[in-house]
């Protein structure tokens, strides 16, 4: 059987991968199931960064606003990315959440008011002002993704993507073992639990039935749950919260101070490289095309959406915003694609903000469960990278390439104090194993001369895009008919 046949076997092999194309349109039922599903996989890591920012910075009092704009914000975001609002969005069922790249940068600007004397509202004005102009950059390097084409190659966007797997692979496996603040991590009732959870999943993914196989991560989380509560796991306490929370545009004011911005704004640009990984990944999963024009118009579209969506999130009281990893490993599991899943995760999240009680009361999830789903979610994320250097052609440049991006990534989460002697703006830079592998993939890519057969190689495939760039806008095909 020669190459292109067997090539073309294995691609209708995928696409019966999948239940629900990206364009399908499955019973509002099934939509809601799998919608539930992303719900539960992201809405821990959508709250978490507001939680964190509200205890560190002392600003309890505004807690219950920020964290009902971080879900309002990423029902807004994620209807965006999913239904393309002009050039604006990725057309793919992508979930937008509150990223944690920015966290320490954020803090940092916090501190800088905090240690002036300044009131909570004072520090809330100076995050929302440098996130606002940090969205701007990322909005403007959406413009020349395609320009890009020597830098993000399929091994970089390879090693970010498999980085961002293996790093939030600690995070599952943390909650799991009974979460971070647990005073006995590890004890058996806990591991159980997450056993429980991630053997349902695992079982009813293998099964024939589409709905079996659509419902098995709510299902392995209800078994989940329902296992915990009979052990006693689950804390019922909800706290008292507003029965409504309404959106209100630039509630804190804005404010602006260069050396807070700095950090925020490199990590606008690293966010960029970030969300072109995750796209690649949902682009590969939803079964959609990863290179050539449709693929790029989707990137410089879905970065633009980062960058608005950010600006919305200041404007309306919440943290900078990136496309969810693992969301794509809910795709691959469920085997549901549909974009227009996303108009249901985008309301359901409106809710979740607009009626803290809902979200208040999914809180009472037992860590267990949570690590139970997710550790299989972002091993698939993981394995989505994988998948995409198994597709290039490896050569030495690549490999060596590949092992210190890997190598520094994984080597600042495995030793942190490695960053103890870095300036503030360098160790809050290089304090992310997904920051230190990009950039080392990037910056090898451009200092290690390419063989001529591999610039002949990419200068015509440069071309061959853009000329199908050009037959595509004449046509009107691709993403400007979805």
């Amino acid at each position: 059987m020669s190459n292109n046949n067997q090539q073309e076997k294995q691609s209708n092999n995928d696409k019966n991968e999948l239940i629900y194309g990206l364009n399908d349109r499955p019973e509002p039922l099934k939509a809601l199931f799998a919608a539930f599903q992303h719900i539960l996989a992201s809405f821990v890591g959508i709250t978490t960064p507001a939680l964190i920012i509200g205890g560190v910075l002392g600003l309890g009092e505004h807690l219950p606003y920020l964290i009902s704009m971080a879900l309002i914000v990423s029902g807004v975001g994620t209807f965006i990315q999913a239904k393309r609002v002009g050039p604006i969005g990725s057309g793919l069922l992508c979930v937008q959440g509150t990223s944690f790249a920015f966290l320490s940068a954020v803090l940092a600007a916090g501190f800088l008011v905090k240690n002036r004397g300044g009131s909570s509202e004072d520090i809330l004005a100076m995050i929302f002002g440098v996130c606002l102009c940090s969205a701007f950059i990322e909005i403007v390097l959406s413009r020349f993704m395609h320009k890009l084409g020597r830098i993000i190659t399929p091994v970089v966007t390879g090693i970010v993507i498999t980085t961002i797997g293996l790093s939030l692979i600690k995070v599952g496996m943390t909650d799991l073992a009974g979460g971070f603040n647990a005073q006995d991590k590890g004890a058996l009732h806990y591991l159980a639990i997450g056993g429980i959870t991630l053997s349902t999943i695992i079982l009813l993914n293998r099964f024939s039935n589409q709905t079996l196989r659509l419902s098995a991560i709510m299902i392995g989380m209800l078994v989940g749950y329902i296992s915990a509560a009979f052990m006693g796991m689950v804390n019922y306490d909800i706290a008292e919260v507003a029965l409504i929370t309404i959106p209100t545009p630039f509630k804190y004011g804005l404010d602006f101070d260069i050396a807070a911005f700095i950090p925020v704004a490199i990590i606008s640009v690293v966010t960029a490289i970030e969300t072109t990984g995750d796209l690649t990944a949902n682009s590969m999963v939803s079964n959609e095309p990863v290179k050539g024009p449709v693929y790029m118009r989707r990137i410089k579209a879905g970065v633009l959406g980062d960058g608005t969506n950010s600006t919305i999130a200041a404007i309306m009281g919440s943290f900078p915003m990136s496309t969810f990893s693992q969301n794509n490993g809910v795709i691959q599991l469920t085997g549901v694609a549909s974009r227009y899943v996303a108009f249901y995760i985008a309301g359901l999240f409106v809710l979740l903000g607009m009626f803290p009680i809902i979200g208040a009361f999914l809180q009472t999830m037992p860590k267990p469960v949570l690590g139970g789903a997710t550790l299989v979610m972002f091993g698939t994320v993981a394995a989505a990278g994988i998948r995409i250097l198994a597709t290039a052609e490896l050569g030495r440049r690549d490999l060596l390439i590949m092992a210190v991006s890997f190598g520094l990534g994984l080597g600042v989460t495995a030793v942190p104090e490695v960053n103890s002697a870095m300036p503030p703006l360098l160790k809050s830079l290089m304090g992310s194993s997904v920051t230190v592998a990009g950039l080392s993939a990037i910056f090898m890519s451009l200092l290690l001369p390419m063989s001529k057969r591999e610039l002949k190689k990419i200068d015509a495939a440069e071309k061959q895009a853009e000329k199908e760039a050009e037959a595509l806008a004449k046509t009107d095909k691709g993403l400007d008919a979805v």
